[in-house]
């Protein structure tokens, strides 16, 4: 697959709400996010980025960050969550996804801005991708932490995802959800555009 046009990429952003009721934008990474982007993941704690990418980095490099830019190559999509603060559209949470079309599944991974744990907006972020990956024709979503990531353990079973082990490495688990039938309650611009298609 090719990287997407601006404008594709535009319709497929939602609005979604914090448990608080702040209006969390969820849309496509786009070129011009680069350093927003790389300045999100500077600001994470050690911890965070390190359950984030299973180890210890500072930064993205390089190469992970031009495919976190260049939305729909290999079938491989970023999504960041940006909230107005002070006037300025600032990057509260993000989330990478890929699709596997041998198991109709998505493979996540994301992360929410340390000073904003705790408000809901990783609950947000997760019912937007299930309905993402639904309206993509995927009937599973699935995402690997590790063992000791308490906080995405907890979200993963408050939104009915059922836990294995990780095939290959004993620090992760598994976490997987059925996700075929049709979303309820989150009707997302891409599936919105799905049905209409």
């Amino acid at each position: 697959m090719t990287t997407l046009r601006l404008e594709e990429l535009r319709q497929h952003s939602d609005v979604v709400r914090s448990k608080h009721g702040e209006a969390i934008t969820v849309r496509f990474v786009e070129p011009r996010d680069a350093k927003a982007l790389q300045d999100y993941f500077r600001g994470l704690s050690t911890r965070s980025r390190h359950d984030r990418f299973f180890g210890a980095i500072s930064q993205l490099p390089p190469g992970l960050l031009e495919r976190y830019i260049h939305v729909g190559e290999a079938d491989q999509f970023s999504v960041v969550a940006t909230m107005e603060i002070d006037g300025r559209e600032t990057i509260v949470g993000e989330a990478r996804y890929a699709f596997d079309d041998e198991t109709s599944s998505f493979e996540f991974g994301l992360s929410i801005d340390d000073r904003w744990h705790g408000r809901g907006i990783g609950a947000a972020i997760l019912k937007n991708l299930e309905c993402r990956a639904a309206a993509f024709g995927a009937g599973r979503l699935f995402g690997e932490t590790l063992r000791t990531n308490d906080a995405m353990i907890a979200l993963a079973g408050k939104s009915g995802y059922a836990f294995t082990p990780s095939p290959g490495d004993w620090k992760l688990v598994r976490f997987a959800k059925d996700i075929s039938l049709a979303p309820q309650g989150i009707p997302c611009a891409s599936w919105k555009l799905a049905k209409a298609a």
